[in-house]
């Protein structure tokens, strides 16, 4: 069952970045010099994505693909330490593996360092931000209708593209990963550390937040998972 799980969660993260970064690729290919587009086109493929994968591996690992989810079901003991470092453990490896596929289906250098800066206290802000959102809409959304999480969670990260400075990364594992890539979604290695600390922020004060506002605290019954 444990290995189902991890299973789910490397390929889960690892599909989420190779649509990140290869429609990244297509969308600057196609739409040149104009950045707009290429972010829209972007943010469409990554909320169709995300939803698809909620949905259909949300049943066997909870459908994490984010070291900061697993954290805060670690934070609401949903889930035992050891069954947490396991999943980051796959949502990272997943995460670089979903950067060398993306490179290999247009025929890039499998494995680059990203030149692409983002740095500054707005970016950090803008990174904070959007994983607040998104951790309070899965808390939120669990408690009040669990069957529309898949919807939720890849509305509230398409919106994120576009309301936040960063483009609404919210997430340590494609972090890392988009810091090996050298196209529209890449991220420099140097500005990743700050990218990881403002997420997991973020996520924290969103757990404690939603504690506060619903009410809602771990109990024996209650699935580590994002799925209805």
């Amino acid at each position: 069952m444990t290995a189902r799980k991890l299973a789910s969660e490397f390929l889960g993260t690892l599909l989420l970045v190779a649509t990140v970064v290869g429609s990244g690729i297509m969308a600057e290919t196609l739409s040149g010099d104009n950045a707009g587009v290429a972010l829209l086109a972007n943010a469409i493929a990554t909320g169709a994505i995300l939803y698809v994968l909620i949905t259909m591996l949300g049943p066997e690992s909870g459908a994490h693909f984010n070291p900061v989810v697993t954290l805060v079901f670690l934070l609401r003991r949903d889930m035992s330490v050891l069954l947490a470092l396991a999943f980051i453990a796959a949502q990272v490896v997943g995460g670089l593996g979903g950067s060398v596929v993306a490179h290999a289906m247009f025929d890039l250098d499998l494995v680059q360092s990203s030149g692409r800066v983002r740095s500054g206290s707005a970016q950090w802000l803008s990174e904070g931000v959007a994983t607040f959102a998104l951790v309070f809409t899965i808390i939120g959304t669990l408690r009040a209708r669990p069957e529309v999480v898949p919807t939720a969670v890849a509305l509230v990260i398409t919106a994120g593209y576009w309301f936040t400075a960063s483009t609404s990364f919210a997430n340590p594992a494609v972090t890392i990963a988009r810091a090996i890539t050298d196209t529209f979604s890449g991220i420099s290695p140097p500005d990743v550390p700050a990218f990881v600390a403002s997420q997991i922020v973020g996520g924290v004060v969103a757990w404690v937040v939603a504690e506060r506002i619903f009410g809602w605290r771990a109990t024996s019954g209650e699935e580590a998972s994002l799925a209805p």
